[in-house]
């Protein structure tokens, strides 16, 4: 009866801890993703082609908002060339989904900058990052930008 006793009390003291365990790894891949996320649109910002070389899957697929189709290779070397530069970058929505070993982040984004020295004016695009988690490494698999409505 006392091993009994034992086994129970183990399990009502260890159960609400793995149960919390449990709910909490959607949270922490949220808030990884949500760093990352936050990087990436401080390498945007100031150019940083290092980390999309840390971060992009070596297939990753870019389309960017004129739906050119870039590698991984060709989108760091148009990031190099510095044709593209922006002064501000504004969240203004950014959601995250998990699937597992899957997150999908999108965004509503307001750029302002300049393309081959002429200055654009702001533009609000929509974005839509997918990650997914390689050998315990968080990778950008694909990601896509599209116009949205200037509001």
């Amino acid at each position: 009866m006392r091993n009994v006793n034992l086994v129970a009390s183990t399990l009502f003291t260890v159960w609400p801890l793995a149960a919390s365990l449990a709910f909490a790894q959607p949270g922490n891949v949220e808030q990884q993703i949500a760093a990352l996320s936050d990087e990436m649109i401080t390498a945007n910002l100031k150019g940083d082609t290092d980390f999309y070389q840390r971060y992009y899957a070596d297939d990753a697929t870019i389309v960017h908002g004129n739906g050119k189709l870039f590698t991984k290779d060709q989108d760091i070397a148009d990031l190099k060339s510095g044709a593209l530069k922006y002064e501000s970058i504004d969240v203004r929505e950014r959601t995250i989904h998990v699937y597992g070993d899957t997150a999908v982040v999108h965004f509503l984004l307001t750029f302002k900058g300049s393309l081959s020295g002429k200055q654009f004016d702001p533009i609000n695009l929509r974005r839509t990052v997918v990650w997914v988690n390689q050998k315990g490494n968080w990778k950008v698999v694909a990601w896509q930008v599209t116009r949205a409505e200037n509001k």
